[in-house]
């Protein structure tokens, strides 16, 4: 049985996998991320990450297919109260349209809920750090949503650890909202900035972790070992970075893992993340249902100690 986790010291409780909604308007349309969404949710999970960007990057878009698509499904299936909904501030929208301006954050948001056809966000997050931008200023423009009731609570992602803590004492000494969660990327093969950088740092301020490539983009499911296998996903080609004896050495232990629980690397690179304490929900995200299961397992899969040894013995960076 899964177990609901706090994000952060919010009330907002999360199962522990946050779906991507990168996903959503790229790989895939409109019907095919309904039924992904569907599925996740009859899975019991409720938390949803997306961002105003996604997916911009796709040519013909223009940014916000990912939020127009969770808005609808949400509209249609009238299930906003039971959904927990993340989405994020900061990257480029268009000319001028950028960073973590109050004036824009302001304007932003208004455009994110429009998308969501809803009126608040339960997780607003500053997507990547703005340099020109005094803090206070970005802190002031959330405290004027959540008083306005618009967003619920805050979060960061991509900062510096300099800057995260920045904004941390900021909102302590100016009695401004405070981040609650914190988005870096994290997973068996890249470990070593978050666990050098960052773990000691979110865990004395109580940050939740909802980390993102949990799987390197694909990496870790064990689908990728040679160069014949590039050409499977959109993705393939990125995974030239992780085909070297670091890789290789990681997908054997999770090989030798996954036969002990009658599972696959997939699930048990994520069960890897979820037993880590400083994590709260790895973010995944899956094209079709049958991917589905393998969050589904994942949430469920209790590595014992000698298993999560082993794994974490094979991806060491130290």
């Amino acid at each position: 049985m899964m177990k609901q986790r706090k994000l952060g010291n919010t009330d907002l409780l999360v199962y522990p996998i946050t779906f991507g909604g990168n996903v959503f308007g790229w790989t895939i349309d409109e019907s095919k991320s309904f039924e992904i969404l569907n599925g996740f949710t009859e899975a019991g999970f409720n938390f949803i990450d997306t961002a105003d960007v996604y997916s911009a990057w796709k040519p013909g878009n223009g940014g916000g297919e990912s939020e127009k698509i969770i808005g609808n499904w949400m509209h249609e299936k009238k299930n906003r109260g039971e959904i927990i909904l993340a989405t994020k501030v900061g990257s480029p929208m268009g000319p001028g349209k950028k960073g973590l301006a109050k004036k824009y954050i302001l304007q932003a948001v208004e455009d994110s809920l429009r998308r969501l056809k809803t009126d608040y966000i339960d997780l607003y997050q500053s997507h990547y750090d703005d340099p020109e931008t005094p803090v206070q200023e970005t802190l002031e423009a959330y405290d004027q949503l959540i008083k306005e009731g618009k967003v619920r609570w805050i979060g960061a992602s991509n900062f510096s650890a300099e800057r995260l803590k920045e904004s941390l004492e900021t909102s302590e000494k100016l009695g401004l909202p405070k981040y609650q969660t914190f988005q870096p990327e994290y997973n068996l093969y890249k470990r070593e900035d978050y666990e050098k950088n960052f773990e000691q740092l979110v865990s004395d301020n109580q940050l939740g972790v909802i980390n993102y490539y949990a799987l390197a983009s694909g990496f870790l499911t064990g689908k990728y070992r040679s160069d014949a296998d590039l050409n499977k996903s959109q993705r393939g080609g990125g995974m030239k970075t992780y085909m070297n004896d670091r890789g290789f050495k990681i997908l054997k232990a999770l090989d030798q893992v996954s036969e002990q629980y009658a599972s696959n690397p997939a699930s048990v690179a994520l069960a890897w993340l979820i037993a880590r304490p400083s994590i709260t929900a790895p973010i995944a995200s899956v094209t079709n249902l049958n991917q589905l299961k393998d969050l589904v397992k994942a949430a469920s899969l209790k590595l014992n100690t000698e298993d999560i040894a082993i794994l974490d013995q094979a991806s060491d960076w130290k």
